[in-house]
């Protein structure tokens, strides 16, 4: 375990988080990381924003997905 990733989980531990959180946010911050290629403790806020981004239009072509599998399913049923 870094140094980086025992602080963060000491500190979530502390504030009394629970396991599912602690586990949500140490998962979110080796997503970020692991989409750079860098460790956590390498990136800044420019890399913060991309990451937005990256999530943002990811969200958008799930959205848009699910709902035309929905649609073409509906049509199959009927």
């Amino acid at each position: 375990m870094t140094r980086l990733r025992k602080v963060m989980l000491e500190e979530l531990q502390r504030r009394n988080f629970s396991s599912e959180t602690i586990r949500g946010y140490l998962g979110a911050v080796e997503r970020f990381a692991k989409y750079f290629g860098k460790r956590p403790d390498r990136l800044g806020p420019d890399h913060i924003r991309q990451w937005q981004a990256h999530l943002l239009h990811e969200r958008k072509q799930l959205a848009i997905s699910g709902t035309s599998d929905r649609l073409y399913t509906r049509k199959r049923k009927k």
